[in-house]
């Protein structure tokens, strides 16, 4: 059987009064709307939730070294307490629902960091999808560094056409154990989840898509890329380079068995009806909105929309989207060099232009939609693209922390559920 970086994991679960506060949403979303963060920390209140074991970005400049410490306090007091329970070796089938689509599936599985790798003109069986700033793994890092669990919001793309591998068992989700069922918080929808053990050989099925005439045909090259990280990139990358120095201090079998080798994630199937794309909006506030406009029609000759104040201005041009988004990004970065201001990363169409609504001095710059089913090609042929080119569905559809698992040889036995 062929490898491809696809493991069962002793995944842990909650064992919590309400899941509805224990569970909340990636770190990464809503960096400009401080509001978002305070209501939902009023709905939690002194309730155990993952809000106490994760560092939102929003207060990375908040006295984030006190928070990680105390991140990390959080983290020995629940493993301590019985917060968690573990499951027998296996994996997770995911079903969500949200205002926007009727059903997600997803695996929740472990990825080998030996197969995966963000550096330029590697090929590795897992592959980032889009450029990694190599400056924000370090705040990562120093939570990871003394932490003894890991919760993933990462996502993992795969090529199933068919649609027979993550399908196949919500079709049959019936004959497996349910394990929670309920409404997350924040207008974030629904979620069920069940148990799959490990006698469903998902990992044949993911070796069955590297078939040779199957490459091939799809991509014009027998190209070995089992896996695409749709969400979360530099999270993976973080566990990469923890995995990297923990490696360093390894010898004999533990290089193989080491909890911080293998990193907790959700795979989804690229063709699953809950999966669409959306574009990466560039928030740039602190300047001089017509100024900043007037350069960036310079600078950028692709298609794009601008927004600014209460009005949306579309931008003619004919270059490709990789292209378009690099010049956008060069130019910012310039200009805010030159003149000053900041720029943030927002999903969704109506929460940008709100918040340029808002503010006189700040402009939107919104690009256009990747088409998903080109993904994978591209990135086989022509390697990760720009970082922020795309979304995989609006803000609040990003995956919940929910899961865990151990990435320290945790020396009190968790029980098992």
């Amino acid at each position: 059987m062929k490898n491809t970086g696809f493991y069962p994991a002793e995944i842990l679960i909650p064992k919590v009064g309400s899941m509805e506060k224990w569970s909340c949403i990636a770190c990464d979303q809503f960096t400009s709307e401080k509001e978002y963060w305070d209501r939902l920390k009023e709905f939690v209140g002194d309730a155990k939730s993952t809000l106490n074991l994760t560092l939102p970005e929003i207060y990375l400049s908040d006295d984030a070294d006190k928070r990680i410490v105390k991140i990390n306090e959080n983290i020995r007091s629940y493993l301590d307490g019985g917060t968690f329970c573990e499951l027998d070796e296996g994996y997770i089938l995911t079903v969500r629902s949200t205002r926007f689509v009727k059903r997600r599936i997803g695996i929740v599985a472990c990825v080998d960091l030996e197969d995966y790798d963000y550096k330029k003109g590697v090929k590795p069986l897992v592959r980032a999808t889009e450029g990694t700033i190599e400056e924000r793994i370090p705040p990562r890092l120093k939570i990871r560094e003394n932490a003894e669990i890991e919760l993933p919001h990462i996502m993992i793309l795969y090529d199933d056409e068919r649609r027979e591998i993550a399908e196949n068992l919500y079709d049959r989700r019936n004959e497996f154990k349910k394990l929670y069922d309920f409404d997350l918080n924040m207008d974030g929808g629904h979620i069920e989840g069940y148990f799959i053990p490990e006698s469903e050989n998902l990992r044949e099925k993911f070796a069955a898509l590297l078939d040779e005439d199957r490459l091939k045909a799809k991509y014009g090259k027998a190209d070995e890329f089992a896996f695409a990280v749709g969400d979360g990139n530099h999270s993976l990358a973080t566990a990469k380079a923890h995995w990297e120095r923990v490696k360093a201090t390894l010898k004999g079998d533990e290089l193989k068995t080491h909890p911080a080798r293998f990193a907790l994630a959700e795979f989804n199937n690229i063709y699953d009806e809950g999966i669409y794309f959306e574009p990466i909006f560039r928030f740039v506030k602190g300047v001089n909105a017509e100024e900043f406009k007037s350069g960036l029609k310079n600078a950028v000759k692709g298609h794009y929309r601008l927004a600014i104040g209460g009005s949306v201005e579309d931008v003619k041009g004919d270059s490709a989207l990789p292209t378009v988004i690099s010049e956008i990004d060069k130019f910012i970065k310039q200009y805010v060099g030159d003149n000053g201001g900041s720029v943030d990363y927002v999903h969704g169409e109506e929460n940008v232009l709100k918040l340029v609504k808002a503010d006189e001095n700040a402009v939107a710059v919104m690009p256009d939609k990747l088409n998903k089913s080109d993904l994978f090609k591209f990135v086989s042929n022509s390697g990760a693209l720009p970082r922020k080119t795309f979304s995989m569905g609006e803000g609040i559809e990003k995956r919940y922390y929910l899961e865990a698992k151990k990435i320290k040889n945790y020396n009190k036995k968790v029980l098992k559920c």
